[in-house]
């Protein structure tokens, strides 16, 4: 095997590693840049922006982090999270790596009661089939 077929295989060995290596590091998280809106959940980033209204008065932490002289404590991150999250935050803050950083939940009209969404039917379909 001469030097240009090492580098052949080398590059098809890289090539077909890759979308293994893209499939993991998919993250379904989004950051939320605007209006908070149910079903779209994430990181709020505030920019310039006064603090959202919150479930919570004070922030949650799961797993708190070690105090290490010199090193400034994690700071607190905004993630609007559907109500069932918030509720049961221990068993789905790894979902959004946040288990060791202290989390205020943003509220949203999911957190109202008597809230229910939208729903959206597709009427072309539904006629299809009764025509039948």
């Amino acid at each position: 095997m001469g030097l240009r077929d090492s580098a052949v295989l080398a590059a098809l060995v890289i090539a077909a590693a890759v979308p293994g290596a893209r499939a993991q590091s998919v993250s379904f998280n989004a950051t939320i840049t605007g209006e908070v809106a149910p079903g779209v959940y994430g990181q709020v980033v505030l920019g310039n922006r006064p603090p959202p209204s919150l479930v919570y008065a004070q922030p949650v932490i799961v797993q708190p982090v070690p105090v290490v002289v010199g090193v400034p404590p994690p700071q607190p991150i905004y993630l609007h999270v559907p109500p069932g999250h918030a509720k049961n935050w221990r068993k789905h803050c790894h979902e959004y790596h946040a288990c060791d950083r202290p989390v205020y939940f943003v509220k949203s009209a999911e957190y109202e009661p008597g809230y229910r969404p939208e729903r959206h039917e597709d009427h072309g379909h539904h006629d299809e089939e009764h025509s039948r």
